[in-house]
């Protein structure tokens, strides 16, 4: 059942009023329609990007994809909070802050294509590549503010996951360390309802935010599909971090629309009346209503925004079909740092083995 709105912060309703009587108004007073119509923006094409990528996937181009459908304004809010210094950890589905980052929309489909083994440098763009053991990048994140404030740096680390994360001790190890030695890190926690079919409420009979105070942190719970809100809780936590006060737990409530990964059935656990009261609060919907309440989106502005999105996808979709096969042998490269005896042995095993159809005798024509 969705939460309360009285529960969590939120700068814009979900019919896309704005009743300004949050005190996290004033982390967003600097921004104005032209910087929220370009947040809008953000969102149409990171869901017009999803939304291609798993019709590639559905057409045998891509061995699997995470969708987040839904969750647009999470990533985008708190994404477009970030510094280019600071470094993102993140999940497989934060396909939205990676494109804020700036990176590619085609290297997001490098690893699920199965051409790399990653999708990019992590130092261009200050984005670690996507972890896939659940809540593990939780605690690169602690290491590496932990590294930055031994550098007496002001960069934050920032790491994203789901509320299916917080059941893994990998997180819970992250927010000790983190809270004991008072590294700059903001845990961003997505609370889609769903870790993969199991309800938010079978892992926690509390709110999640409510944990961050066993570990001796603050928690914030914000309306996930409220991009203006989640932008001011995220510049709160980021500034906390920065000053020298530790980290912050964020709980965006949100919710998943689309299945787990495209390997997945969500009609076998999921009431079709709860996606359809979610749909009710879409993040795009609601942003783009308070933007045509305040003349700032016209049918002009979203047309052409219509045709970004359009002309992205029709790049993501080129790009993917002209990623090129790797070298077989190009596998064992950039492993180990130093020479590796085991991986030398196992690359040779390889090479003879592919060798073996290089040479087998071809059969001759059968004779009619």
């Amino acid at each position: 059942m969705p939460d309360d709105a009285a529960e969590f912060v939120q700068l814009i309703t979900a019919d896309g009023s704005r009743p300004s009587t949050s005190l996290f108004e004033a982390w967003v007073t600097d921004i104005d329609d032209a910087q929220l119509v370009a947040r809008y923006e953000d969102m149409v094409v990171v869901r017009r990007i999803d939304v291609e990528a798993t019709a590639l996937q559905r057409q045998g181009q891509l061995a699997l994809w995470p969708p987040l459908l839904g969750q647009e304004a999470a990533q985008v809010g708190s994404a477009r909070a970030l510094e280019d210094k600071d470094f993102v950890f993140a999940s497989y589905r934060e396909n939205g802050v990676a494109y804020c980052r700036g990176i590619p929309a085609v290297d997001l489909l490098k690893v699920w294509r199965g051409t790399s083994q990653s999708g990019w440098n992590p130092y261009d763009f200050g984005m670690a590549t996507p972890q896939i053991i659940i809540g593990a990048q939780t605690l690169h994140a602690t290491g590496y503010a932990l590294g930055m404030q031994n550098d007496r740096s002001d960069v934050v680390s920032v790491t994203y996951f789901g509320d299916g994360a917080t059941s893994e001790g990998d997180v819970s190890e992250a927010m000790v360390f983190a809270s004991t030695f008072k590294a700059p890190v903001v845990f961003f926690c997505q609370n889609n309802h769903w870790a993969i079919s199991e309800p938010v409420g079978l892992q926690s009979k509390e709110q999640l935010v409510n944990r961050a105070a066993g570990f001796g942190m603050p928690g914030v719970r914000v309306d996930g599909n409220d991009v203006l809100a989640v932008l001011a809780v995220t510049r709160e936590a980021l500034e906390r971090a920065r000053r020298g006060d530790g980290p912050t737990f964020i709980e965006a409530v949100t919710y998943r629309m689309g299945p787990h990964t495209t390997a997945d059935d969500p009609t076998r656990y999921r009431e079709p009346a709860e996606l359809a009261e979610w749909a009710q609060r879409d993040p795009i919907a609601r942003l783009g209503a308070y933007l045509r309440s305040t003349g700032a989106l016209t049918d002009e502005v979203a047309g052409t925004i219509d045709e970004t999105a359009d002309r992205v996808a029709a790049e993501l979709r080129a790009g993917c079909l002209a990623l090129p096969d790797p070298e077989p042998l190009s596998l064992f490269e950039h492993v180990y740092s130093e020479p590796h005896r085991g991986l030398d042995r196992q690359r040779d095993h390889y090479a003879r083995y592919l060798a073996m159809f290089e040479t087998a005798p071809t059969r001759p024509a059968v004779q009619s």
